[in-house]
C-alpha cells in the first residue's frame, strides 16, 4: 500500500530538542490521517501529533506546547519539532498514515486501534533517547 519513512531521532540531553521528519509515498488515502505516535519500554503506544484529513491538527497533552507538528500535503511529509525534551519523552518514534481510508478524527486511542483499520501504514520507527 504505502511506505512510511522516518529520520531525525537521536540522543539528547534533557532540554534539548530534536526535528523528526516523516515521508509517505505510494497509495495513500485521498483525505488521510498521517501522524506520530510513540512506545517506551514496556509501555504501550501512544499518540503524539496527529493531522486528519481535514487538516485538523491534535497534539497529546503530554506534549503540548513543547512538540508541534507541520504536514505538507503536496509532499505527505510530517515533521514534528520536539523542543524541551524530557526523559520521559524516550520513546521509539513512529509515523502512520491511512493507505485506504479517509481520516477525519481527533481520537488517538480510536484511529491507532485496528477495530478501525485507519493506520494501516506505519514505520519503522526511529529512536529518541532522552538522558537527564
Amino acid at each position: 500500500q504505502a511506505q512510511v519513512v522516518e529520520s531525525g531521532g537521536g540522543s539528547v540531553e534533557a532540554g534539548g530538542s530534536l526535528r523528526l521528519s516523516c515521508a509517505a509515498r505510494g497509495n495513500i488515502a485521498d483525505r488521510p490521517c498521517m501522524g506520530w505516535f510513540r512506545q517506551p519500554v514496556g509501555k504501550e503506544r501512544e499518540g503524539v501529533a496527529m493531522v486528519d484529513g481535514s487538516g485538523i491538527v491534535t497534539i497529546a497533552d503530554s506534549v503540548k506546547g513543547r512538540f508541534t507538528a507541520s504536514k505538507d500535503n503536496a509532499k505527505n511529509t510530517l515533521d514534528l519539532q520536539m523542543n524541551g525534551l524530557k526523559p520521559e519523552d524516550t520513546a521509539m518514534y513512529y509515523c502512520a498514515t491511512s493507505a485506504r481510508h479517509s481520516c477525519f478524527t481527533r481520537n488517538f486511542t480510536w484511529v491507532m486501534g485496528p477495530q478501525s483499520g485507519i493506520l494501516n501504514s506505519w514505520g519503522q520507527g526511529t529512536q529518541v533517547t532522552v538522558s537527564s
